[in-house]
């Protein structure tokens, strides 16, 4: 009988069903061609159910998000919603619950897709970040005194322990080991201000790294890394960086690929449950108009089949995008070339 893998989909707001549905029509091509079995559970977890019942994520739905093998979420979010209330209470949760430590963002510019660098392609374009995902400033250590006052005083404090570090660098030697183009890892802090922190960080990179002598290390200041990314991308193998400076130039790669409709990424627990994600929004302008970048969110069902063990099916998956996205106009909304609908069946016909 075929392996069959449960996986919770959270179909999300604004655009995000929309994406989605694009994406499930993709994975279930793969997986018939490839011969395995997909469980899907549908949740109503976002924007909408908070406004409707005040609830983000209830205890019973993350209890029953253990069990499942994945988690295939499309983008959430609504103006209505106070910002970070999803984010703190949806996103963060299942991260730290699930204890998903590490963030994965493969940075790949497609065949066809305009790059606002001039001079750079697919070839340049061609590189992984690997994120700490559960700690530093996220965590939400420190407070507020005199709120409201002119003596007010707000502290975040950013918060690692080796063992944080440990498995990190662990994972991203490992896998810059196996799917290193130069077997190169690069990694991205600011040494020279934040020294407590990288005094540890620097230590433990190097302690690990030991372990892996194939791997050359190399270290750059996070804002020299964002100068980088635009003048010489090809520089990159695969980096490795602590969550808040992560968070930033995930965003910054992901224009330089093509923009938010073309980028995915993983929520990653090499042992337990991971998530899969388009990076973008729910773009809620342009809700019901069959005009969004489904892209993103079928290059996340490709990265989540490939950590389930499919990897015939996620290279499918890939090599059908990258014959896509040159038949078509643009990567923005409404200037594709073709609808929402239409991208996702060029995509599973590819396979």
């Amino acid at each position: 009988m075929a392996k069959a893998y449960k996986i919770a989909v959270l179909h999300g707001d604004g655009t995000g069903p929309e994406v989605m549905a694009e994406g499930i029509k993709v994975i279930k091509a793969a997986s018939a061609k490839y011969g395995f079995g997909l469980d899907l559970k549908d949740y109503d977890i976002g924007a909408a159910r908070y406004l409707k019942t005040g609830e983000v994520l209830p205890d019973s739905v993350l209890a029953e998000f253990k069990k499942c093998n994945a988690i295939y979420l499309s983008a959430v979010g609504d103006p209505k919603v106070k910002p970070g209330i999803l984010e703190k209470g949806l996103l963060l949760k299942i991260r730290f619950d699930l204890d998903q430590y590490i963030n994965l963002r493969p940075v790949h510019l497609y065949p066809g897709v305009e790059c606002p660098i001039k001079g750079k392609g697919p070839k340049e374009i061609d590189y992984t970040i690997i994120r700490e995902n559960t700690g530093g400033m996220y965590t939400g250590q420190g407070g507020q005194t005199n709120k409201g006052t002119k003596d007010e005083v707000a502290e975040q404090r950013m918060i690692y322990s080796y063992a944080q570090v440990e498995r990190l660098m662990r994972y991203a030697f490992d896998y810059t080991q196996k799917h290193g183009k130069k077997k190169k890892l690069a990694m991205v802090g600011k040494s020279n201000v934040l020294t407590y922190m990288y005094d540890l960080w620097n230590r433990v990179f190097d302690e690990v790294g030991k372990d892996y002598p194939d791997v050359k290390r190399e270290y750059y200041h996070v804002d020299a890394t964002c100068l980088y990314m635009i003048a010489s991308p090809e520089m990159f193998d695969v980096i490795v960086t602590e969550n808040m400076f992560g968070d930033i130039i995930t965003d910054l790669a992901a224009i330089t690929q093509g923009g938010l409709g073309v980028a995915a990424g993983g929520n990653i627990n090499p042992k337990g449950v991971s998530m899969f994600e388009p990076i973008g929004g729910s773009a809620p302008q342009w809700t019901g108009k069959n005009a969004i970048n489904p892209i993103a969110c079928i290059g996340a069902g490709a990265m989540m089949l490939e950590t389930l063990g499919e990897v015939k099916a996620a290279k499918a998956i890939e090599a059908a995008i990258a014959k896509t996205t040159p038949k078509m106009r643009s990567q923005m909304a409404g200037q594709m070339g073709f609808k929402t609908t239409e991208v996702g069946d060029l995509v599973a016909k590819g396979i």
